[in-house]
């Protein structure tokens, strides 16, 4: 069965290339002009993926994002007008799992929505569950918890969390974080990792701001902690 692609953007001429081009490369594709269009046709028929644009005539992609988020954990990639890198860290910090920048080559496009599709169905090897102190993290059901508490995350996030707690006591740079993470769309020369380093703080640490967890170590890169916790 083909996987559905939800399109909203208000730019229907760009709606209907990608819709023919998706579908010739196996996908079932539906558009929504609108925001509130796109939220209602989620919420009726959850779709695998979505490919959201910033620029839509109701409200903006970012409140949209965000509002897909409070409901739902299915794939976003936004595209954005101008590959400003603020809207870029906007909408990773809101929840989108990637972005891409118009205009596009649409191969680059299907390269995206593949990998966000992969990430969700379960890209990262199945294996035991690696346990920090209070943090689980079990790579099979693709959730982390700490006490027993479901840690929110994109899949995007979910990965990287587990590249970090792998190679746990070992201090990665941004390079090979995007180098284990074979492929998937991480731009080493912007703030995505960063952001993306924020969000897994934000739902793993006690305190994000003094994170105990993932430390970064100043003009290197990030360490995933061996022990954590008192009992870790």
């Amino acid at each position: 069965m083909a996987d559905e692609i939800l399109i909203v953007d208000d730019d229907t001429r760009l709606s209907a290339m990608l819709s023919d081009y998706l579908t010739g490369n196996g996908f079932s594709v539906r558009s929504a002009p609108t925001a509130g269009a796109g939220l209602a046709q989620l919420t009726r028929d959850p779709p695998d993926a979505v490919i959201l644009d910033v620029m839509l005539p109701d409200f903006d992609g970012f409140e949209t994002c965000r509002r897909i988020r409070a409901v739902s954990d299915v794939p976003i990639l936004m595209l954005t007008a101008k590959g400003d890198e603020t809207d870029r860290i906007v909408g990773l910090e809101l929840g989108a799992d990637d972005y891409l920048p118009k205009p596009f080559n649409p191969r680059e496009l299907l390269a995206r929505i593949r990998a966000i599709l992969r990430r969700r169905t379960g890209a990262v090897p199945a294996g035991k569950v690696l346990r920090f102190g209070r943090l689980e993290i079990d790579p099979a059901s693709r959730m982390a918890r700490v006490d027993g508490r479901d840690c929110v995350m994109t899949g995007h996030q979910f990965d990287l969390l587990v590249v970090l707690a792998e190679n746990a006591g070992r201090t990665l740079t941004r390079e090979q974080l995007v180098d284990q993470l074979k492929g998937q769309a991480f731009d080493v020369f912007d703030r995505s990792i960063d952001v993306h380093i924020s969000r897994i703080r934000a739902a793993i640490e006690d305190d994000p701001k003094s994170p105990r967890r993932i430390v970064t170590v100043r003009g290197a890169g990030y360490v995933f902690a061996r022990r954590q916790d008192d009992d870790g």
